[in-house]
């Protein structure tokens, strides 16, 4: 009788354990990764990882929803639009990866259906084996909506009927948010965090190729712009100084030891951090380095 039980149980959730194994990309499989973010420059706060995974032979895409043609003291709104798709541009090239800005207005972005097609058309093009994108909380309403539209788009990536002219992805991608401070509703919990003590400075680089932002905007809304020196290479050195600070690894160092052991874990100065956001595959001991293979 419990022999029957098991083989029961066994042909009941068959199908469900084949479904989850088949949603794996396996070991070894050069991957596909789209970095999404809200505004160009955005998706860079994940550039260590994406030139991390780029240097290992897997395939990064960066995509910013919105133009950012809002993101500036005195620039107008078209010009502004494409400066930041030049920037966003240039700064791919430093990693060696394609880096896109789709025509949505900056600041006016909403979760609706048209923009989640958009968002699944990314995904399907580009294939995607694991997806980086932020929580839905936020300050900003356009990164709160892009992490909306992600989520929205998580499950119909695999619907043939939701956008039929872009063939549907047979096998559900992995879905990671990208770190944040905020803490309402609930916080960022990392369940991986990746050293990048050795790629920081080329993770400073792509920040550098957007001038729009970093040396224009960002510090005006701040109320440090006097700050700004005014040469290439002082204002390099100015952003390593004030920049890198936002990848701090201190937050995450319970799980920096936890992966990298104590004596190297507890070293780590600058790290990036994911979190499983419960869409698509799961991230799980198994297949953490077939998703993070730089993970030693």
């Amino acid at each position: 009788m419990k022999t029957r039980i098991v083989l029961l149980i066994a042909t009941l959730f068959l199908p469900v354990m084949s479904f989850v194994l088949k949603g794996q990309a396996d070991p070894g499989k050069k991957l596909n990764i789209i970095i999404i973010g809200a505004h160009p420059d955005d998706p860079d706060k994940d550039g260590g990882c994406a030139y991390k995974w780029t240097q290992a032979g897997h395939n990064v895409m960066m995509v910013s929803v919105t133009n950012g043609d809002a993101g500036h003291q005195s620039i107008k709104a078209a010009e502004l639009a494409k400066i930041r798709r030049e920037e966003a541009r240039k700064a791919g090239e430093v990693i060696g990866i394609k880096y896109i800005t789709l025509d949505n207005h900056d600041g006016q972005l909403m979760p609706t259906y048209e923009n989640r097609l958009q968002i699944i058309r990314v995904i399907r093009e580009h294939n995607a084996d694991l997806v980086i994108f932020p929580r839905p909380y936020d300050y900003h309403p356009d990164h709160r909506y892009t992490g909306v539209l992600v989520l929205d788009a998580a499950y119909m990536v695999t619907v043939p009927t939701i956008l039929p002219e872009v063939p549907h992805l047979k096998r559900n991608p992995m879905f990671l948010f990208m770190s944040d401070g905020f803490i309402h509703p609930e916080p960022f919990n990392a369940d991986v965090a990746i050293d990048i003590d050795d790629v920081i400075e080329k993770k400073i680089d792509m920040y550098h190729q957007h001038t729009s932002q970093m040396y224009e905007w960002l510090p005006f809304n701040r109320g440090n712009l006097d700050q700004v020196p005014s040469g290439e290479k002082e204002r390099r050195a100015w952003l390593g100084e004030t920049r890198k600070g936002g990848s701090d690894a201190t937050p995450y160092r319970t799980k920096l030891i936890e992966l990298y052991g104590m004596e190297k874990g507890s070293t780590i100065k600058y790290c990036e951090a994911f979190q499983d956001s419960g869409y698509g595959v799961k991230l799980t001991k198994e297949n953490l380095k077939t998703y993070f293979p730089f993970l030693k």
